[in-house]
């Protein structure tokens, strides 16, 4: 049962590279709320070296199965909005957003594209509002010897 959610736009990035195996390279660098006035899509910046482009259209859910996770990115020294992402139309378009740890663990393990982004304050309030009202960290227990 889905217990809140938050509509928000990915900033998205592509940068040409001097590689071998790669012309370009692309990733999600931001993430904020999208108050409802935001187009699909809206180029911000091209030059032949980088693009930059708004996606929004994009939800956070929060799930109570999930609150461990979004407990362990509160507390982590930097909390991440978690992207995954696919190449549509020549154009790398995000298609999930977490802010569970542990649901970004498993879109890094995927081998599908994915990048942690910086939270935002705003997304950090909502965030931490969520879990001072609905969960209670398990206490930790000494060590177990077996």
């Amino acid at each position: 049962m889905k217990m809140g959610s938050m509509p928000i736009a990915v900033l998205m990035q592509r940068r040409t590279l001097q590689h071998r195996w790669a012309d370009e390279a692309w990733e999600a660098v931001g993430v904020v709320p999208d108050r409802g006035d935001l187009p699909p899509l809206q180029v911000l910046s091209q030059t032949p070296e980088r693009d930059y482009y708004l996606v929004s259209g994009l939800e956070l859910e929060l799930y109570p199965d999930e609150n461990e996770g979004y407990y362990e990115n509160c507390v982590a020294p930097e909390s991440k909005v978690f992207v995954l992402w696919r190449m549509e139309n020549g154009r790398a378009m995000p298609v999930r957003a977490s802010v569970s740890y542990v649901e970004g663990t498993r879109m890094f393990d995927s081998g599908e594209n994915a990048d942690g982004v910086t939270m935002s304050a705003e997304i950090y309030a909502w965030l931490a509002g969520y879990l001072r009202e609905h969960y209670q960290p398990k206490p930790r227990r000494g060590r177990q010897h077996g």
